[in-house]
């Protein structure tokens, strides 16, 4: 779809556009600034309205980090039924803000229509220095690849709205999904990576395709490294599968090779995340001390789960 807008042509400003399908757009200030600009909202996934907030607000503010910026300012962006109890938006809005405060940033404003189904999220401005701008378009080959939270939010979200899980692995799923990657991308500052993005609702193959096509490479992920949720492979085994997960295999599957993967690992490798982790394109002689400083950090996760390579017949290899 976005391939049918008319290109932005000769602006050197513009540092990141809609070319590579990245995570937010960056536009250069001047020699020591850039803006970064992004925004992002979807409808509920949990019942507790206080939590949908926090988690949407987590979701908008992650593309300024995997942009290697801090967020300074955002507004929100909410729908909302005219008819419905205001108090449930105020606790939606109520976890948004808290959110946009513990990113540091300041929520100044919005807007909100009537609108039969909720919905929520943010627009967010968010600053880099024009020299340290991340972006999907930049891995290089012999890179590590660090992701920064398990994955399987999908299947698990699915059978919670079943309530097939036990609280404890809903409380874990939650605290995945409101956890800000601001702790993994302070990291950024001590240690020089190449590229990064972060994991939403394409899945973990999904979003590395987009990386290995924007840096024309191919990347090789181990998926015995691959850090998936306690219970997401259970509830695959009963067929409890969201159908974003069938489009994104029917979508990026072309590009993939799978190495005798078991089925069950392959639905999660392709498993739509809601407020994912980072995915990081690093030196290999940088990784493990990356990996370190990020959980030194507070990150919720830190992993090598593969490479990057030369640019070989598929994008994208599992083994």
């Amino acid at each position: 779809m976005l391939s049918q807008l008319p290109k932005n042509e000769n602006n050197d400003k513009l540092l990141v556009g809609l070319e590579t399908s990245d995570d937010a757009a960056v536009y250069e200030l001047n020699e020591e600034t850039a803006l970064i600009q992004t925004l992002d909202f979807f409808t509920p996934m949990i019942d507790d309205p206080y939590i949908f907030g926090q988690i949407a607000a987590s979701n908008a503010l992650s593309d300024v980090y995997a942009m290697g910026g801090i967020p300074i300012v955002a507004m929100n962006i909410a729908c909302f039924p005219a008819c419905h109890d205001m108090d449930v938006l105020a606790k939606i809005l109520k976890g948004g803000f808290d959110k946009v405060k513990e990113s540091g940033a300041l929520l100044v404003g919005g807007h909100t229509v009537d609108d039969k189904e909720p919905k929520y999220g943010l627009s967010v401005s968010g600053l880099v220095h024009p020299k340290k701008v991340l972006s999907n378009a930049t891995a290089k080959v012999g890179d590590k690849l660090v992701i920064t939270k398990p994955i399987g939010v999908g299947i698990l979200n699915t059978a919670m709205k079943e309530g097939l899980i036990e609280k404890r692995l809903s409380d874990k799923v939650i605290e995945v999904m409101i956890h800000l990657n601001k702790y993994a991308a302070m990291s950024f500052n001590n240690i020089e990576v190449n590229c990064a993005t972060d994991v939403t609702g394409f899945g973990l193959l999904g979003h590395a395709l987009e990386v290995a096509k924007a840096s024309n490479v191919s990347i090789e992920i181990n998926s015995k490294e691959v850090p998936i949720l306690e219970g997401a492979i259970d509830m695959a085994q009963m067929g409890i599968i969201p159908a974003g997960m069938y489009r994104n295999k029917e979508y990026v599957g072309k590009d993939v090779k799978m190495k005798d993967i078991e089925t069950l690992v392959e639905d999660i490798l392709y498993d739509p995340q809601t407020s994912g982790g980072l995915l990081v394109s690093v030196n290999p002689g940088l990784a493990d001390m990356l990996v370190e400083d990020m959980k030194k950090n507070g990150s919720i996760e830190a992993k090598i789960i593969g490479e990057v390579k030369s640019r070989g017949d598929k994008y994208i290899t599992v083994i």
